[in-house]
């Protein structure tokens, strides 16, 4: 009889998942992992890990599993929160669940769990897994959940072929009405419950002061560049290869003082992401203002109106190679080799066409049409039919 572990989170997906492994004969162990110490910067007075094991707890005794707690919040703080706060201070924007993922959930926890004796770690999440025969080897496929409202393929995406091996993802076949339906008729707790929101595991926190923290505030200019300004008329540059039209095209436009006016003040650079467009607090502009750059080095937020000013889009990103990730190594590209794919550079956002270029210092990544918001530290990935092969870290 194989054993999987089940990182019963205390929600709705993961009470299913045990439930279904359950159904199919396998001998079923549910853990849940505590990674968030400080109270200190949860929203409201509730302490959202401790409701949340007691609903893992009473999700295993209603299903009959062995249940236990493991504390990883030392190595989240090293892995997850660590990071976040190196990449914020250098003015990039990191994406917490995929690399807690990467590194907690496919790594740290899944060691444990095998270290049960576990054949396999379930998780509650929204895709699939395949397996195909490339030269008379298994090779793993992660493939998008089949509620295409709810596919999470993408926060998967830096899986590796060896953790893939060891996973498994009950309800990838299922729509999140159908996972609820199933949890009622089993009387679970967690049938009616919210959907988390908030970074991975640390529950209901808010980001500026968690990051007031360790990133002092410091006061900086607003500036607001013109949709009109010369910087977005290049004319028509030729270039000498590929190569240099693609570093064009992903390169982030210098912005200077002297191309804009300031509308407003700021509390630090750090707390804000190309794209956004709550917390600047700035009125009477005709159109909403969105962040088009920041500089964590001058410490100055420049920004446009209306979510079709040309400062928020790009053609073209570029991953460093030691930041380039296959989930399929037998389709990964050699230095002057291209490839079409359909990519997405954040959850959630439509499949977009798109052509990688391998070159000897890294990939670049050209869309067909111009994206939106491109953000240095977030993930892009790239994707086959339903299939998800790769992704980078955007540089």
């Amino acid at each position: 009889m194989k054993r999987v572990v089940v990182g019963l989170s205390g929600g709705v997906d993961s009470s299913v998942a045990a439930y279904l492994l359950k159904e199919q004969g396998y001998e079923v162990i549910g853990l849940f992992m505590k990674n968030w110490h400080d109270d200190s910067v949860t929203i409201s007075n509730e302490c959202p890990w401790l409701e949340d094991s007691n609903d893992a707890l009473l999700v295993a005794e209603k299903l009959g599993i062995p249940f236990q707690t493991v504390d990883l919040s030392e190595q989240y703080q090293e892995k997850i929160v660590d990071y976040m706060f190196s990449e914020y201070k250098k003015g990039r924007t990191p994406n917490p669940d995929v690399l807690c993922n990467r590194e907690i959930k496919f790594d740290v926890f899944m060691k444990i769990a095998l270290s049960l004796g576990a054949d396999y770690v379930a998780t509650g999440h929204y895709c699939r897994k395949g397996e195909i025969d490339v030269n008379g080897q298994p090779v793993y496929q992660l493939l998008a959940g089949v509620d295409g409202n709810k596919d999470q393929s993408y926060f998967l995406c830096q899986l590796s072929q060896e953790q893939l091996a060891k996973s498994l993802f009950p309800i990838g076949e299922l729509t999140k009405p159908q996972v609820r339906e199933i949890a009622a008729k089993m009387e679970l707790i967690t049938a009616e419950k919210k959907d988390s929101q908030g970074l991975c595991f640390i529950g209901k926190v808010r980001l500026p002061e968690f990051l007031q923290q360790q990133l002092q505030p410091k006061d900086g200019l607003i500036f607001e560049v013109d949709a009109t300004n010369e910087i977005y008329n290049q004319k028509d540059i030729n270039f000498d290869s590929i190569e240099e039209k693609l570093a064009f095209e992903a390169a982030n436009i210098q912005y200077t003082p002297e191309v804009a006016k300031v509308v407003g003040k700021h509390q630090g650079a750090h707390y804000f992401t190309i794209g956004q467009r709550k917390g600047l607090n700035v009125g009477g502009t005709k159109e909403a203002l969105f962040i088009i750059a920041t500089d964590v080095e001058t410490n100055t937020i420049y920004t446009g109106q209306g979510h079709n000013h040309p400062g928020l889009f790009k053609k073209a990103l570029f991953v460093t190679q030691d930041e380039v990730h296959w989930i399929r190594p037998d389709l990964a590209l050699a230095n002057g080799q291209k490839m079409e794919v359909m990519a997405r550079i954040r959850y959630r956002q439509e499949l977009q066409k798109a052509t990688l270029y391998q070159f000897e210092n890294g990939m670049y990544v050209a869309f067909d049409e111009p994206q939106s918001a491109i953000t240095q530290g977030q993930f892009v990935s790239w994707h086959i039919g339903d299939e998800l092969i790769g992704s980078g870290v955007i540089s």
